[in-house]
């Protein structure tokens, strides 16, 4: 049974000055009221007081300080210059990814549709493209009808303005190079897979990449004039580059000046007139077509009269067709990638010349 004393301590109606109490200073307040004392505390319980409340205003200080710092951060934020929007820039094929990367460096984030190892004419549509070009601020692609089987009903569904053809952001890198192969005639489906404007492969000729380069630049200095001078230094850097390279190239394969050779498909023209190679067949019968029994059987007999010594194939189609003829005709298969990332070597549009200039010089000089 409570006493009326411990009732007193635990009724609910004591002064809230108790609060600013703790420990024995809170227990001597409560006996002076049980004893009927005056409720100030005495000078030792007020001294307490005081320590309880400077604590309390210290805390509150502490807290105000806090507050300040974070005041004073969020400032240092703002004030802090804030990273530009990098552009983004979507392509078609790696290699004009390769070169808006090289032209764009820090202000831009390029990124490829299609890969280096695919077949540029049979590109699965994915969902994921059409994100990338609905959030895209430029477009690059090979024109020539190379994307007409998918890249039309992509560029529906990413509802993007600016990047369709008659958008700010869409560049047809086919525009001002040298494009061969145009058809003079009329061309039907029985043709094969011919492009009625012309080859698409003219990014194998690395002065069409000097061109297509030049191209970007100004595409990017419209959509960022900030960063003009960037694009400006980043282009005469390249240039500078490549014609290093080329001369580089040239060199490596001049030993072969007009040697004849037979490709797989009709990826090699630019190619092949810019080093000085002679393209004189194709294992396929028409753009597109596997080779038949009969086409090889022709390709085997031509390359067995003009002494063809080499066979270029890329790198996504199958090796089982070339070794045959290759078999039967005494010729070296090289296989070499058509675009930056068709195989790790190439990994930017200098490198990937690299590699298919040494891969077909190394398998000449073995043949002498």
């Amino acid at each position: 049974m409570k006493t009326k004393n411990e009732d007193l301590l635990n009724r609910a109606d004591v002064p809230t000055e108790r609060a600013t109490y703790s420990g024995a200073g809170e227990m001597e307040f409560f006996l002076r009221r049980v004893r009927g004392l005056p409720a100030a505390a005495p000078a030792s319980l007020a001294s307490r007081s005081i320590a309880g409340r400077t604590g309390h205003l210290l805390r509150n200080s502490s807290l105000f300080s806090f507050l300040l710092l974070l005041i004073s951060f969020s400032f240092l934020l703002l004030s802090t210059p804030v990273e530009a929007k990098k552009l983004k820039v979507a392509t078609t094929l790696s290699d004009f990814a390769s070169l808006a990367q090289t032209i764009g460096g820090d202000r831009v984030e390029a990124e490829s549709i299609a890969k280096g190892y695919q077949d540029p004419h049979f590109v699965e549509p994915k969902p994921s493209f059409i994100l990338k070009l609905h959030d895209a601020d430029m477009l690059i692609v090979a024109g020539l009808e190379l994307e007409i089987g998918y890249l039309p009903p992509l560029l529906d569904q990413a509802r993007n303005e600016k990047i369709r053809p008659t958008g700010a952001g869409y560049l047809d890198a086919s525009v001002g190079c040298d494009i061969l192969d145009r058809p003079t005639g009329l061309v039907t489906r029985a043709m094969g897979d011919v492009h009625p404007y012309g080859n698409p492969h003219f990014w194998l000729d690395p002065n069409n990449g000097r061109v297509i380069a030049r191209a970007i630049a100004a595409k990017l200095t419209a959509l960022d004039p900030a960063g003009a001078s960037d694009y400006a230094k980043n282009l005469a850097d390249f240039e500078a580059k490549l014609t290093a390279a080329e001369a580089r190239w040239m060199a490596r394969l001049a030993p072969f000046k007009g040697t004849k050779i037979v490709t797989y498909h009709s990826s090699w023209p630019n190619f092949a007139k810019a080093f000085s190679l002679d393209v004189v067949g194709f294992l396929e019968p028409k753009p597109g077509i596997p080779p038949t029994p009969q086409h090889k059987l022709e390709i085997i007999n031509l390359m067995n009269a003009q002494k063809v010594p080499l066979i270029l194939m890329e790198v996504y189609f199958d090796k089982k067709d070339p070794d045959f003829v290759a078999s039967k005709t005494g010729a070296t298969v090289v296989v070499i990638p058509p675009s930056v990332g068709g195989e790790p070597a190439a990994k930017d549009y200098l490198s990937l010349f690299d590699v298919d200039v040494e891969k077909i010089a190394s398998a000449l000089e073995k043949r002498k």
